[in-house]
């Protein structure tokens, strides 16, 4: 169960994330804030996902066995994860306030990755096979979406 601690830390760093990306944005107060402000997002993935991979996998002695699918597929994910940081940081410069633009992206998050995933790894039954709750939860997501919106603190 050591994974729920890691679930944690995302939640904890992603639900953080938006509101403090739009602080950091007012912090620049010129008209490129978005930019600059994407320009450190990108220097911290840097430091974080490239220098401390690195180092790990050189100390283990694992820095061979990259395969060309693994590569790939891995970078194409990193490019969604970095588009979803430049769509939430132009939401911001577009007008979108962290306490509409997160709950959206995180009501909308899931479907996507259920979607995705049913499509790149298909039920061992087929997608008819799919569950009345799957579609339940769909719908209890965007429910809570709109709650939260249409209640949010001012």
């Amino acid at each position: 169960m050591h994974w729920l601690l890691f679930v944690l830390l995302t939640v904890l760093s992603w639900g953080a994330y938006g509101p403090t990306l739009h602080s950091g944005q007012a912090g620049f107060g010129d008209s490129e804030r978005q930019l600059r402000s994407l320009l450190c997002v990108g220097g911290a993935y840097f430091l974080v996902a490239v220098l401390v991979p690195l180092a790990v996998l050189g100390m283990k002695g694992q820095l061979a066995g990259f395969t060309s699918k693994g590569i790939t597929l891995s970078t194409f994910a990193g490019v969604l994860g970095a588009l979803g940081a430049v769509g939430i940081i132009w939401s911001f410069k577009s007008g979108g306030k962290p306490n509409v633009v997160m709950p959206l992206v995180f009501a909308g998050a899931p479907v996507v990755t259920i979607i995705v995933s049913s499509l790149l790894h298909p039920p061992t039954r087929g997608l008819a096979s799919i569950n009345l709750k799957f579609y339940a939860g769909v719908v209890l997501a965007a429910v809570g979406a709109y709650l939260i919106l249409a209640n949010k603190p001012e």
